[in-house]
């Protein structure tokens, strides 16, 4: 029986992938090995977000050549896309897998005695969904479920509409089968998400989009949560935030992209929204969801970014007061706009920003869970930790803050129970 491992870089879109080909893999025949051992294919799921993700992918091609030489190498998703030139030269990768390709897999393997080592489409002009399934995943309680590919936004520090190539969604049947095969599975707890998650359904002619979806996955039998991934603030309308108050298996956990929260910032990132706009529609969550937990993304040192400019940014993240905020440092990205801006701002000013607001974060974060304290939550056990040679089960409100449970008689993975916080 041959071997394989694989490695995953990057989002939870790329997680899904991977969990994917690994199920080909297995129901082809193949043993599913650690990374860390001999394998004869490593599979090497990419990323190309940031310069700092090109290079990581190259060290895990490299590293999973040293360990066996004579294994099949497979460079596989955005680097893979992105880059595909410089690969050709890597001789260290033998097959190189373009995204929308991961679902031919198996057949890549077979014929790689053809010796052709670029496997890709012109990701740019396909509408075409990658159809891959999964029916397990590594998480024990959730499932992140891949519903739509691609993003149409250009914004200007980006690369993924180059790697990924333009909006595509899953056909509602489709993601209702994994559901349910999931669902029968075990998990109660589905998390949809994509590249841009927001843009589901904008690609198709049957009417369906993210609202509608929701609505449907929302009646399977035995899922009991959902948890959305990343939002474009414009998705949040009167219709979608009173529509989701109505429905008991919705997580109140919003993850709305910011970015920044100075007009001028946006701008020049093309984010297409101002601060007063992405406000409203915070407020929007908050007038129909009952203490919800709102989340972002924010990056500091964005090219031309004043002192005055973080400055307004900081203090609108004081003004919305999020549950979580991560940070990024701005990273350079050939291929982006923002690449050859002028006003790059140095590194050390960029590390002093982020630590200003990090320590806001830890101030937000502790505000929110300390309104939760002595409140009556529903918690969803995940797993058993170990703290300080103490063991718990570890689980998550709908709101996703976690709670320790010590370890009992009885065995808590993957069952729901009202708690006191």
């Amino acid at each position: 029986m041959k071997k394989a491992a694989l490695h995953n870089l990057g989002c939870k879109v790329n997680s899904y992938e991977t969990e994917a080909m690994q199920q080909l893999l297995e129901k082809n025949g193949y043993e599913i090995v650690s990374f860390d051992e001999f394998a004869d294919v490593y599979i090497i799921n990419t990323c190309t977000v940031t310069n700092i993700a090109d290079r990581k992918s190259r060290q895990m091609i490299h590293r999973a050549k040293k360990q066996n030489p004579e294994a099949i190498v497979v460079a596989a998703g955005c680097y893979a896309q992105a880059s595909a030139d410089k690969l050709k030269e890597d001789e260290a990768v033998d097959i190189i897998l373009g995204n929308n390709m991961k679902k031919d897999l198996i057949t890549v393997l077979a014929e790689h005695e053809n010796r052709q080592k670029v496997h890709m489409i012109d990701i740019g002009h396909t509408r075409e969904y990658e159809g891959l399934f999964i029916d397990k995943t590594a998480e024990h309680t959730r499932a992140y479920i891949k519903v739509q590919d691609g993003c149409n936004q250009f914004c200007s520090y980006c690369i993924i509409p180059y790697a990924r190539g333009r909006v595509r969604s899953r056909s509602l049947a489709d993601v209702l089968e994994e559901v349910r095969t999931l669902a029968q599975n075990g998990y109660q707890e589905v998390v949809l998400t994509g590249i841009h998650l927001s843009s589901y359904g904008t690609d198709r002619e049957d009417g369906n989009d993210l609202l509608k979806l929701i609505l449907a996955v929302h009646e399977a039998e035995g899922i009991r949560r959902i948890r959305l991934g990343s939002l474009e603030p414009r998705i949040i309308t009167e219709e979608f935030a009173s529509t989701l108050a109505k429905l008991p298996k919705i997580c109140p956990h919003f993850h709305l992209s910011l970015q920044s929260g100075c007009d001028e910032t946006l701008r020049r990132m093309n984010r297409r929204y101002t601060s007063e706009e992405y406000y409203e529609k915070c407020c929007l969550l908050r007038k129909y969801f009952d203490d919800p937990a709102l989340t972002t993304d924010v990056i500091v040192g964005f090219p031309g970014e004043t002192q005055e400019e973080f400055e307004q940014s900081k203090h609108f993240l004081e003004k919305v007061c999020f549950y979580e905020t991560h940070i990024f440092k701005y990273s350079r990205r050939k291929g982006t706009k923002a690449d050859r801006m002028p006003d790059q701002v140095p590194e050390e000013i960029k590390t002093q920003r982020s630590h200003e607001l990090l320590e806001l974060n830890k101030k937000n974060m502790a505000a929110y869970e300390a309104r939760f304290k002595g409140r009556k939550a529903e918690v969803l056990f995940e797993d058993l930790v170990e703290i300080e040679g103490k063991k718990y089960y570890r689980g998550y409100t709908k709101e996703y803050l976690t709670v320790l449970r010590p370890q009992g008689a009885e065995k808590l993975t993957n069952k729901i129970f009202d708690c006191i916080l």
